[in-house]
């Protein structure tokens, strides 16, 4: 057994080693951020305006046996965002660790429909109900392209996140493009710890420039009858290389004793070279089913990118 361990730490070695030199470069990238936000006339809102900033450093460099290794570091404000390292394998797919980033399985696809913004149910959902999502810090992650069909697997050992109990979590999705031109269909199933079973599933037809998406989703919490299942429906359009427009609802019936919680909104953005005009208008009604529960968000936001 010794033999065969050192045998086998020699090989990893000796490989590791094969693999080490490779040529690779640094890339740093920055943005700007000034929003004016207009919260629900219920809520104090205080200065409706601010700012905000990030910078992401990227690098790239390809191993002896052609595999590219690549990873990208961001912050916002100064603060951790999110981090990646993936490897390139070519037809073989690209594997990764994704920490706070949804960069495969259903923290990818747990929301597919088209915006030029924000999906509706962003910041006024704030309980983000209805969405098959688990969790991913630290995330292994797996994306293949075979033909028109996708593949994407995630998995994270034993999930940080209440929700998922400190289990692990897991999900699995595939997609195929082959049916018809610009159609695109997809589903996926997942774990979120011991606690949730998530599954999709969803369909985006492109003609010329209008976009439009359907995705049905369920969130199902083991041992309690509130589960939870989402129905999203959008439309985008670019209306020429500068300007995008988008509209969309996603309802969540939110199980016995409860009313559905019904979210609207428009995006619209137009871009100028670097910068970027960015509005959006949102509303929830019935947040988390309760009824009367009522919110909204307005925003109106100008981007630069360096």
């Amino acid at each position: 057994m010794k033999n065969i361990t050192k045998l086998g730490l020699t090989a990893l070695a000796g490989s590791l080693v094969a693999s080490s030199a490779f040529a690779g470069e640094m890339s740093v990238s920055g943005s700007a951020k000034i929003t004016h936000a207009s919260a629900d006339e219920k809520e104090t809102q205080g200065n409706s305006f601010s700012n905000s900033k990030g910078i992401s450093f990227s690098g790239s460099g390809e191993l002896d046996n052609g595999y590219t290794v690549s990873t990208t570091y961001a912050m916002t404000n100064a603060a951790f965002s999110y981090s990646v390292v993936t490897i390139d394998m070519g037809d073989m797919g690209t594997v990764g660790l994704y920490n706070n980033s949804g960069g495969a399985g259903l923290t990818k696809y747990y929301d597919t429909m088209p915006t030029a913004g924000e999906q509706v149910w962003d910041d006024s959902d704030a309980d983000d109900n209805g969405l098959p999502l688990h969790d991913n810090d630290n995330m292994l992650g797996y994306n293949g392209t075979f033909g028109g069909l996708g593949v994407s697997l995630a998995y994270v050992n034993g999930g940080s996140g209440a929700k998922d109990g400190g289990a692990s979590d897991s999900s699995w999705v595939l997609t195929y493009d082959g049916l018809m031109d610009g159609l695109s269909i997809g589903a996926g199933m997942g774990e979120n710890g011991t606690t949730q079973d998530l599954s999709t599933i969803w369909a985006k037809y492109t003609a010329g420039s209008i976009t439009f998406g359907f995705q049905k989703s369920e969130v199902d919490n083991t041992g309690s009858t509130a589960d939870e299942e989402s129905t999203a429906l959008a439309a985008s359009i670019a209306v020429n290389e500068n300007l995008s427009i988008s509209a969309g609802k996603h309802d969540v019936d939110m199980g016995a004793g409860k009313v559905d919680e019904e979210s609207t909104g428009v995006s619209a953005s137009y871009t100028m070279g670097s910068t970027t005009i960015g509005f959006v208008a949102n509303s929830t009604d019935n947040v988390a089913g309760t009824s009367g529960t009522d919110d909204s968000y307005r925003e109106i936001a100008v981007s630069f990118a360096f």
